[in-house]
């Protein structure tokens, strides 16, 4: 049963996805800020199989240690099932001695899930039909979102600048057309993938085709993206409180630092990052990117909360790059810091998370 006076929430992490092991770890920050004496978690594990299991919560085991991340095992707990079922929205544990027994009812979920099978609508989607309140976008904001296609078209209407695309998909090779158009270097990235997965910098046109292969090992369909020259910068979403307009975050330049050529993967998460927080910008570029971001996030109809990352050239144009509705929750996250720079420390950020779950439900808005 539920403790009384607390909130249970779900907090689900791993996945199918590449970016299993760094949704573990946004989970384990998660887990450390949330109040016990506010909220009763059930820590829910997703193996890299898909197997759903009941874990210890122990933050320690979802940190990086030794550069390595940590991974969901299906010996991490006990199985689970979530049922698809609005009249009984519990956790059925699945006990080989016992049998199914109903672990408790949920008042929210927090799918802690990054890429495919968890921020691109499925787990959304699994959530609306079982009547459970979540955190973040809804089925469509983050199918939508996932596909960098669909995001450069949907705010490209909306009057918000992109940089310049082709996309390939399955059985399509880059036509001279395009790479007349596009120039050098270009980037090759699965179309529905984040945390820079997949991604090759391409600088000689002979080395197309096996960026193209990699990207396609996660994606089928790819984007090859004209190389624009300029700065990161990234800006923070939330939904407004009490029915209000979405708040925009004070600005944050990433840089790729150390030996790297691009902000990828290890330096996203392996590395000591390397950033200006707030990105020092003049006051009407940084008003412009802000603008940007919350327009971007009405484009797309997302809720609860997004990071949108931009580019600045050195003749101050912005252009999107891609949105993103489950940001990294890691304690070297920019989202989480993004915030704090803004006044809303990391433990008041998931508790307004989960409070707008709760408040917004589930069904159409």
């Amino acid at each position: 049963m539920t403790t009384p006076g607390k909130t249970r929430v779900a907090l689900v992490f791993g996945g199918r996805s590449p970016e299993h092991g760094i949704s573990c770890v946004s989970a384990g920050s998660v887990l450390s800020a949330l109040d016990p004496d506010e909220f009763e978690v059930v820590p829910v594990g997703i193996t890299r199989a898909g197997k759903w299991v009941l874990t210890s919560g122990d933050p320690a085991q979802l940190a990086i240690s030794a550069r390595r991340l940590p991974e969901i095992t299906a010996e991490a707990g006990a199985d689970l099932v979530l049922r698809a079922d609005p009249t009984g929205n519990g956790l059925l544990v699945l006990d080989p001695a016992e049998g199914p027994r109903v672990l408790a009812d949920v008042d929210v979920v927090f799918p802690v899930l990054h890429g495919a099978y968890g921020e691109d609508g499925t787990i959304q989607g699994m959530l609306e039909m079982a009547g459970i309140p979540y955190v973040g976008a809804n089925v469509f904001a983050s199918a939508a979102a996932m596909d960098k296609e669909f995001t450069k078209k949907l705010c490209a209407a909306e009057g918000i600048p992109v940089g310049p695309y082709a996309v390939l998909r399955s059985g399509v090779t880059l036509s001279e057309e395009d790479k007349q158009r596009l120039g050098l270097p270009v980037f090759v990235k699965p179309s529905r993938a984040g945390s820079s997965f997949g991604i090759t910098k391409v600088d000689d046109w002979a080395d197309l085709e096996a960026a193209v292969a990699t990207a396609r090992e996660i994606d089928p369909k790819v984007l090859v993206e004209g190389a624009i020259v300029g700065r990161e910068v990234e800006c923070g979403v939330l939904e407004g409180e009490a029915g209000g307009g979405a708040e925009a975050s004070v600005l944050a330049e990433v840089r790729a630092g150390g030996d790297h050529d691009w902000y990828d993967f290890e330096a996203k998460y392996l590395s000591e990052p390397e950033y200006d927080l707030p990105a020092t910008l003049p006051d009407h570029v940084t008003r412009q990117v802000q603008e940007y971001a919350v327009r971007a996030f009405a484009a797309l109809d997302c809720a609860g909360l997004a990071r949108v990352d931009f580019f600045v050239t050195p003749d101050l144009d912005v252009y999107l790059n891609e949105i993103n509705t489950m940001p990294g929750f890691t304690p070297t996250s920019m989202f989480p810091l993004m915030w704090a720079a803004s006044g809303l420390e990391y433990p008041k950020l998931v508790n307004r998370l989960i409070r707008t779950a709760q408040r917004r439900g589930v069904g159409l808005h």
